[in-house]
């Protein structure tokens, strides 16, 4: 006895630790989650740091540079020079030869360069603002398509779960069918074609939950893939389909003002827009002349020895200042064509964005009109549920009476099956739809 008090005192608290880890999700839970963990919407945000860098890479090469140089050299075999003799008292005619130098120098300079002024520096850093906009809005169109993918997954899991339950219920109802009419057929008061219909009404709805099974586990494992946590790690929904899709009923947002503006792909476009118009100043620049400023400081020392470390080393300073002017002449009309090009591109890009935002515009109408048929054919598949289960139910009454055959229970329960897979898929097209209503509407 004190044995086992001792292993459950040991035992529990892991039990209790191991149900705590097991994450509980509404949706909105679920979709804040995958916001900060989902692996698009981490290297989305990864996307706007590199962005903020390269702007600052593209600012700091018109800010001072400073660079500095050291070179050694060991002349293992030193040049030789001839020089008549007569310069050293020979005799005319003659040369003497004559090494110049010591064998061993070593050089060391630091060189400031700033540069004064680069038309497409210039542009180059109005460009890194443009490509740092769209980076937050592509991290935008990440966090909206990640929502919208939560909101997927999320209905898929519930919607697999739903098809378990029904189908373990139409099972234990055939079940209990087959049992009584093997029953009857024994006794002699039935017919082996009444058995072999529920037989196969009884295997192929066997089927269906094994499949339902597998699909609720797969579900799981795409919305743990969603959420940015290992797919095996079990997660319990906390929301229910029928209350879900309720609260997804909402025809107020069918009259929502509209500012296309605040769409994340008109805002892509614009920002494509943008570029083309930096790429042309940037062809254009190309005709500006350049101005950059230097100076060096540098010395040399020479020796016989490596002996340019010490104190005593003598070193000889030089210092130069100076300014580089580089004016571009003529191109054989290369630097034209390129700007025509950059002038035909933007012209591209302003007729892409006439369109993106008809095609806008398009989508919104399009996604009332999908939302609206969910909703009424949710309500179309809720009544025609409601009917089927009234006429399965009929008939179970008239065959148990032997007022009705097998075929026409099975015709009634196969009806049953359709209507209640349509009835769920109906809540879940509900729910997608809002949502991509929503992301248009960028809600």
């Amino acid at each position: 006895m004190r044995t086992t008090l001792i292993t459950l005192f040991l035992v529990l608290p892991w039990l209790t630790m191991a149900q705590d880890s097991i994450p509980s999700l509404s949706l909105d839970q679920a979709i804040t989650y995958a916001l900060e963990h989902n692996y698009s919407a981490i290297n989305a945000s990864r996307d706007i740091v590199d962005a903020q860098k390269q702007k600052w890479e593209t600012i700091a090469t018109g800010l001072n540079q400073i660079s500095g140089a050291v070179s050694y050299q060991n002349q293992l075999k030193q040049p030789v020079s001839q020089i008549p003799a007569e310069f050293f008292g020979g005799e005319p005619g003659t040369y003497q030869e004559v090494v110049f130098g010591q064998a061993q120098s070593m050089s060391a300079s630091a060189t400031l360069t700033q540069q004064i002024f680069d038309g497409s520096y210039i542009v180059g850093v109005q460009a890194t603002k443009t490509f740092l906009e769209y980076s937050r809005n592509n991290k935008e169109k990440t966090e909206l398509e990640v929502r919208k993918a939560v909101v997927e997954a999320y209905g898929n899991v519930l919607l697999a779960q739903e098809s378990v339950q029904i189908s373990e219920k139409n099972k234990a109802t055939l079940e209990k069918n087959l049992y009584e009419t093997k029953r009857i057929y024994e006794n002699g008061l039935g017919d082996e074609e009444s058995v072999d219909q529920l037989q196969i009404t009884l295997s192929s709805v066997d089927n269906q939950l094994k499949n339902a099974r597998r699909l609720e586990k797969i579900t799981h494992q795409m919305l743990n893939l969603v959420l940015g946590i290992p797919i095996e790690t079990p997660t319990v929904l906390t929301e229910n389909l029928d209350d879900l899709t309720q609260r997804q009923i909402d025809f107020g947002l069918l009259d929502s003002e509209f500012n296309i503006e605040n769409n994340v792909d008109y805002k892509m476009a614009a920002n494509l827009n943008q570029q083309r118009a930096l790429e042309l100043k940037l062809a254009k620049s190309y005709a500006l002349p350049t101005l950059n400023a230097f100076v060096n400081y540098g010395g040399n020392s020479f020796s016989d020895n490596f002996n340019f470390l010490n104190s005593g080393q003598k070193w000889f300073a030089s210092s130069i200042l100076g300014v580089d002017l580089n004016i571009p002449i003529f191109s054989s009309l290369k630097r034209s064509a390129g700007t025509q090009r950059a002038k035909i591109a933007l012209e591209k890009a302003k007729t892409q964005f006439t369109e993106a935002q008809a095609q806008i515009r398009l989508q919104l109408e399009s996604a009332k009109s999908d939302y609206i048929l969910a909703i009424e054919q949710y309500g179309t598949s809720k009544a025609n549920l409601e009917l089927a289960e009234r006429i399965e139910n009929k008939n179970q009454i008239k065959y148990a009476e032997g007022l009705a055959t097998s075929f026409d229970l099975r015709q009634a329960q196969t009806q049953l099956y359709t209507s209640q897979q349509e009835y769920l898929q109906s809540m879940v097209d509900v729910i997608n739809k809002k949502t991509e209503l929503e992301t248009i509407l960028n809600k």
